[in-house]
């Protein structure tokens, strides 16, 4: 027991990250994480390897995906005190402000399998056959997708950024 809880908390920061970015709703993030961990513990024998990570982003991915086709005929609830903190509690509107939610956007802009894709392996730091894994799709896939992704994003930078070429913004860091 102490060998799993030591392999699954430093785990959580992650799912947390992932979880929101898919659902885009705190609370629910939160209950998927819930759920998925407690999948995991009562599923803990099933696993492949000595590295739960994978496998455990396997589960909170099929909980999200199975979520967010239930839920997509609803509409989305928001709690009175979230709706009020996201209308009315604004950061200042600096620069780097502007640049993060225009990346953010853009990213949430992202067709579903890109956004799982880049997020997974660039936020997360899953390698490319673990990413696939989770997805479950070859590794070609999630390269393909990836790449996909990071073009469609450097495309909408160079919208904002006036007439800067492609092959530009891939030497800007």
């Amino acid at each position: 027991m102490n060998d799993m809880l030591r392999q699954i908390e430093p785990l959580i920061p992650a799912l947390r990250r992932y979880a929101r970015t898919l659902l885009r709703d705190r609370a629910g993030a939160d209950d998927l994480v819930q759920d998925c961990l407690e999948r995991a513990v009562s599923n803990w024998s099933q696993r492949r390897d000595d590295n739960p990570r994978a496998w455990i982003f396997t589960i909170l991915h099929n909980l999200a995906m199975t979520r967010l086709r239930s839920s997509a005929s609803r509409p989305r609830h928001i709690a009175i005190d979230d709706a009020q903190e996201e209308t009315f509690a604004r950061a200042p509107s600096q620069e780097d402000g502007l640049r993060y939610r225009e990346l953010l956007e853009a990213v949430a802009r992202l067709p579903e399998d890109q956004r799982s894709a880049l997020l997974l392996a660039t936020v997360e730091g899953l390698s490319y056959a673990e990413t696939a894994g989770v997805l479950g799709v070859p590794i070609g896939t999630v390269m393909s997708r990836l790449s996909r992704a990071r073009e469609r994003l450097l495309k909408e930078r160079d919208g904002h950024r006036g007439a800067q070429p492609v092959a530009q913004l891939r030497r800007v860091k």
